[in-house]
């Protein structure tokens, strides 16, 4: 009996004028991920691709140099011109990684918050009666 192999397909330069670019920046790690308009992922990076460990990669500096590295990443293999940014979690690690998008060269059309927000928060203690 044969053995199927698996064909590996050649990757294609995709010329897409608007990029997106979803930056989750948390207190102990950071993503940041590029797609096009129909949300199929172009490149990633995270702070272990930037090789950041341990106490650093919770750092605004990690952020902006994974944001770095995404977007540099897209705009030399498929030439990124424009993104939209949304952007989730903490203020001051995502404001580098925008900062670094802006500096690259990349005209944005708009950033958009999706921190999620509690609508109701946890149920309270129950009072102590004595």
């Amino acid at each position: 009996m044969a053995k199927a192999t698996l064909k590996r397909t050649k990757k294609t330069r995709r010329n897409v004028i608007e990029w997106t670019v979803s930056i989750n920046a948390s207190f102990n790690n950071t993503h940041v991920i590029v797609s096009d308009n129909e949300w199929k992922v172009l490149t990633w990076a995270t702070w272990w691709s930037s090789w950041f460990k341990w106490a650093r990669e919770s750092t605004p500096y990690a952020a902006q140099i994974t944001a770095e590295n995404a977007c540099s990443k897209a705009k030399s293999m498929h030439g990124m011109e424009k993104a939209k940014v949304l952007v989730k979690w903490i203020w001051s690690w995502r404001e580098q990684a925008i900062r670094w998008v802006v500096n690259a060269w990349i005209e944005l059309s708009w950033i958009f918050d999706i921190t999620p927000v509690p609508h109701n928060g946890c149920r309270k203690k129950k009072v102590r009666k004595l």
